[in-house]
């Protein structure tokens, strides 16, 4: 028998959860432009396996400093390919950690793209979780209120088991959803 509020109930169920908004903390104090440099500072581990974050921060405990990251803008690659700027193309963990800039006060919408685990925040504030083994794919739109314009500091436990790569953050600047720009990033080296 045919139950369309069955039906209904499954689909909600199916729909991705959109948290309430948060809002952000600027960093407190403002970092000064010269001491800045562009990109997100990065450290790798290499754990034996990898399947979620706990492994990730695991394998972290012996991290080395990598390359710095552009920003969040590294599409889905190919297999074999290195993952970010590891040394390595699977069982990569990396803890990013750095600066973004809001030009203007307002409600931002951001979702963060991964293959596979990631964990981030910005200003204090959870944007993405999405810990398990999945193609690349969205952690799901999250709504931040940015009190002022200016940097808040960004943090990211990532991950990347086999196969392909990516990791992406995009925001709705101008009312659409659009890549965040590497210039929005930086880091203290």
């Amino acid at each position: 028998m045919f139950r369309p509020a069955a039906v209904f109930a499954a689909l909600l169920l199916a729909l991705p959860a959109f948290a309430a908004p948060v809002t952000l903390t600027p960093a407190n104090p403002q970092p000064s432009a010269s001491d800045l440099s562009p990109g997100l500072a990065v450290s790798y581990g290499y754990p034996g396996e990898v399947r979620t974050l706990k492994d990730a921060q695991a394998g972290l405990k012996k991290a080395r400093r990598g390359p710095p990251l552009k920003g969040l803008s590294y599409e889905d690659n190919n297999e074999g390919d290195l993952t970010l700027t590891s040394r390595k193309s699977q069982k990569v963990a990396a803890e990013i950690s750095g600066f973004i800039r809001f030009d203007a006060p307002g409600t931002y919408q951001i979702n963060v793209f991964s293959n596979d685990g990631i964990m981030a925040s910005i200003g204090g504030q959870r944007i993405a979780l999405y810990d398990e083994i999945h193609a690349c794919e969205p952690a799901g739109v999250q709504e931040v209120i940015v009190p002022e314009a200016g940097w808040y500091e960004l943090e990211a436990i990532y991950f990347q088991r086999k196969g392909t790569a990516c990791l992406m953050m995009d925001w709705n600047v101008g009312g659409s959803m659009a890549p965040v720009p590497d210039s929005a990033f930086a880091y203290i080296d």
